[in-house]
């Protein structure tokens, strides 16, 4: 799921953020030379002129856009835009001060001081900040993004997508549509996949992102363009080339000097990101927390039955291909991965896309007696009431996972997907889902368990992921299946 670009004053929340605190400190530095010792904040008059002043600097900002293309400008222009950001700042503070009939009680010198503090200041740290993210633009953020284009137009791609990646992507390669330069290097960037390749490379390997920009009077095959919509990747269409392409929720913005039409499988805003972010984190310290108190009465129990590690960690698929290690309370004996081999006839999930058995003897305790009847130990309660789950919540809080999403594949069954299925991996995996609480572990069919998931992300909300769980709780109540 693609998070939208933030529009206006907001996609600097950054420089925001650092404008405010340099603004407080600048006044608290005038006050200090001026007065010699003691806090504004103690004399009520200074105490409201610190709260109006960071009114009075984001207002400016707002209606006065002084953070418009921030990143693009050079020493001479940042200073002038910052001087006049300052001096309407102090033109707002002295309205306020005679507005208020306070302007005899306020030091004139802490007033023009603090003026001149903020403006070298602030100054200085944009140009701080703004060195740091230029860092950061040439060697890479958190997103992925693999380039699809022709070799005539490939080397200027490169370039002007290098030196102005604003949106800090990490460049995964080159896909040269019209070539077999498979191993090549343009502009640093190696060359990745052909026409071919490039949907199973988009399937097998951690992309976030695709950039098609074919050269001028130049097209890309329509079936390319197909099947890396069909994977649930977003794709990014050069506006001049996007006439009717197929893709859904389509959405015009600009990534380095392309002006490009997004399709994605859905979006989410800032604030929407944000609060499902901060749930993630609430639960994810709750969960923590529980984590903790039940080690203390886990750990003896599967230690004694199987002497070993408590936790079992296993690296899984996450985000757009993605891996990271998932934790969990281990419940089966430590040769259970060799032993997945022999059982595999078994899986009652078609095609071997998952693995689930109706008794798995892996399972510590887990037992066939002679007589037939099968014994469960401590291994199956923990997966029954989902206990297991539960070293999941630090994932969460990590980043890697999210309370609500789609169950992460293993590597071998992430192996075995075909492009449609990658769809699934459009959003952060999650501890549990629209899946897990629309049949759990009865469901056998591992297209359906696809449909489940594309489903949420299609119509994801906050409310959704509320509602899911809500539902998660009394699924494990009544113990209705394992997540």
């Amino acid at each position: 799921m693609y998070k939208k670009s933030s529009k206006g004053w907001l996609k600097h929340w950054d420089f925001l953020v650092l404008d405010l605190i340099c603004l407080q400190a600048a006044f608290m530095m005038a006050y200090l030379f001026r007065h010699q010792a003691g806090s504004p904040y103690e004399n009520q008059l200074y105490l409201n002129m610190a709260i109006f002043l960071e009114l009075a600097d984001v207002m400016v900002m707002f209606f006065f856009e002084t953070l418009k293309n921030v990143l693009k400008r050079g020493y001479y222009i940042e200073f002038a835009v910052t001087l006049k950001h300052v001096v309407l700042v102090l033109l707002f503070a002295t309205l306020y001060l005679f507005t208020i009939q306070e302007a005899e009680n306020y030091s004139r010198i802490v007033l023009y001081l603090t003026g001149v503090i903020y403006l070298f200041l602030t100054y200085g740290v944009r140009l701080l900040w703004k060195r740091m993210l230029r860092k950061k633009m040439r060697t890479g953020g958190d997103r992925s993004l693999l380039i699809v284009t022709t070799d005539r137009a490939a080397l200027d791609v490169v370039l002007s997508i290098k030196h102005n990646n604003y949106e800090m992507y990490n460049l995964a390669g080159l896909v040269i549509a019209d070539r077999n330069i498979i191993g090549e290097d343009i502009g640093g960037l190696p060359v990745v996949a052909n026409v071919d390749t490039a949907p199973e490379y988009v399937c097998r390997e951690w992309i976030d992102e695709v950039l098609l920009i074919p050269g001028d009077n130049e097209t890309l095959p329509q079936s390319l363009i197909n099947k890396l919509v069909e994977t649930g990747v977003t794709v990014h269409f050069n506006i001049s080339q996007a006439t009717n392409k197929v893709g859904k929720k389509p959405l015009v913005e600009k990534i380095g000097n392309y002006l490009v039409l997004t399709t994605s499988i859905n979006y989410t805003t800032d604030k929407q990101a944000f609060l499902k972010r901060c749930l993630d984190i609430a639960g994810g310290l709750v969960g923590c927390i529980l984590t903790g108190i039940l080690f203390v009465f886990i750990a003896p129990a599967i230690y004694i039955q199987s002497p070993g590690p408590i936790f079992f960690s296993q690296v899984r698929v996450g985000k757009n291909g993605k891996k990271f290690k998932m934790y969990k309370f281990r419940s089966m004996y430590l040769d259970a991965e060799e032993r997945k081999k022999e059982l595999m006839k078994e899986n009652r999930v078609k095609d071997g896309m998952m693995f689930k058995l109706d008794f798995d003897t892996r399972v510590i305790g887990n037992k066939i007696l002679p007589d037939g009847r099968k014994k469960t130990g401590i291994g199956n309660l923990i997966r029954v009431t989902s206990i297991d789950e539960f070293p999941q919540f630090f994932n969460v809080l990590k980043g890697d996972m999210s309370l609500v999403g789609t169950r992460p594949p293993t590597l071998d069954e992430w192996e075995k997907y075909e492009l449609h299925h990658r769809a699934r991996l459009a959003i952060k995996p999650g501890i549990t889902g629209m899946w897990q609480v629309s049949g759990r572990s009865e469901i056998t069919d591992f297209e359906e368990v696809v449909k489940l998931d594309t489903e949420y992300i299609t119509d994801w909300s906050v409310g959704m992921d509320f509602r899911i769980l809500l539902k998660t709780v009394l699924a494990v109540v009544k113990k209705e299946g394992s997540m």
